[in-house]
C-alpha cells in the first residue's frame, strides 16, 4: 500500500500513509453495503439471493456509472480485514448462494486475507469476483484458488470510447489479458442441480446508447476466443443518471432496436450460452441504497 500497483493504472499512490490514487480508496477496506441481492443473473442470485458486498471507490469511474455514489467514495465506511471476513460469514448464515464482491479491484490484497480468514472460520459458499474488467493479471493471480466465479464486465473493444467514457484507453487489451487469466483459473462453467453456478466465468456487456458497433465487437471477440467456455450476459438496463444529462448520446436510454440489433448479431455467430434482458429494465430501482447496511 505504500506504492500502490494493484490495478492496471499503477498510479503508485502511498495509500499506507493516507494518500489516494485514481480509485480514491484508502489503505483499509471501504464498503457501502453488504446484503442479499436479487438482481444478478439467475444463476448467481437464485431464489435466496447473492451475498453482495459493495466496495467503495473504483479504478474506472466511468462517466455514466450507475453506482457513482460509491465509485466516487461519497458513501462507505472503512472496516478492518477481520470485520470483512465476518461479513462474509454473516451473509452465508443468511442463506446466500455465494459471496459477491462488487468492484473489488483496488482491495485485492485485503480481500485475499479476509477470504483466508473466513475460509478458516467456515466459509464454504462460492466466491464471486464482480468487476469492471479492468484488472491486473498479477492481482488476479494473487486470488488464484480463492475465487470460484468471475462475473466480469467487458465494456469496450473501442479504445476511443474507453478513453472518453472511462479514461482508460488501454482497456481493450487490458481486459483481454484479464479475461484470459480468469478463464485459466476457473475453466468451463459448472452448475448445480438448481441451476446455480458453482464455477466459471460470465462476461457482461452493458449496451450503451449509440454503441452497437462496440458491443458487437465485444461479443465477437469473446465468443471467437472462448466459445461456450464462458457465458455472455447482454444487458439493456443502461439508465441515464443526472451526471450525464449534457453528454450525448449517454443522456438517453438504449433503444429497443439497438438491443435487438445486438441480439440478432449474437445469435448469428452461433452463441447459445447467454443471458438476455427482456422488457423495460432501465430503472433506477435496480440501483440499491448504499446506506451502510450490513457493514
Amino acid at each position: 500500500m505504500s506504492r500502490c500497483r494493484v490495478c492496471p493504472r499503477k498510479c503508485g499512490a502511498d495509500r499506507e500513509h493516507g494518500k489516494t490514487g485514481y480509485c480514491k480508496a484508502p489503505s483499509g477496506v471501504a464498503a457501502a453495503r453488504a446484503a442479499l441481492h436479487f438482481w444478478e443473473e439467475p444463476c448467481i442470485s437464485g431464489t435466496t439471493g447473492s451475498g453482495t458486498v459493495f466496495f467503495s471507490g473504483c479504478n474506472l469511474r466511468c462517466v455514466y456509472c450507475q453506482n457513482h455514489h460509491i465509485a466516487e467514495m461519497e458513501s462507505g465506511k472503512v472496516i478492518s480485514i477481520g470485520r470483512l471476513s465476518d461479513i462474509f460469514l454473516e451473509l452465508q448464515a443468511q442463506n446466500a448462494n455465494n459471496i459477491n464482491l462488487v468492484t473489488p479491484s483496488h482491495y485485492v490484497l485485503q480481500i485475499r486475507e479476509a477470504l483466508f480468514q473466513a475460509k478458516k472460520k467456515g466459509l464454504t459458499v462460492p466466491v464471486v469476483y464482480n468487476c469492471g474488467g479492468y484488472e491486473s493479471v498479477e492481482a488476479l493471480q494473487a486470488l488464484d484458488g480463492l475465487i470460484d466465479i468471475y462475473l466480469t464486465d467487458f465494456k469496450y473493444m473501442d479504445s476511443s470510447l474507453a478513453k472518453v467514457y472511462s479514461r482508460a484507453e488501454d482497456y481493450p487489451e487490458t481486459a483481454k489479458r484479464a479475461l484470459a487469466e480468469m478463464v485459466r483459473q476457473t475453466g468451463e462453467a459448472v452448475f448445480d442441480e438448481n441451476g446455480l453456478m458453482k464455477k466459471g466465468v460470465i462476461v457482461r456487456h452493458l449496451l450503451l446508447p449509440g454503441a452497437v458497433k462496440n458491443a458487437k465487437a465485444v461479443v465477437k471477440y469473446v465468443y471467437e476466443t472462448y466459445g461456450d467456455t464462458v457465458w455472455l450476459s447482454l444487458m439493456s438496463q443502461y439508465t441515464p443518471l443526472p451526471q450525464v444529462e449534457n453528454i450525448s448520446p449517454l443522456n438517453r436510454k438504449t433503444t429497443k432496436r439497438e438491443y435487438e440489433r445486438l441480439l440478432d448479431y449474437t445469435f448469428s455467430l452461433g452463441v447459445t450460452n447467454a443471458f438476455l434482458q427482456e422488457g423495460p429494465v432501465a430503472e433506477e430501482s435496480f440501483i440499491p441504497e448504499f446506506d451502510g447496511r450490513g457493514i
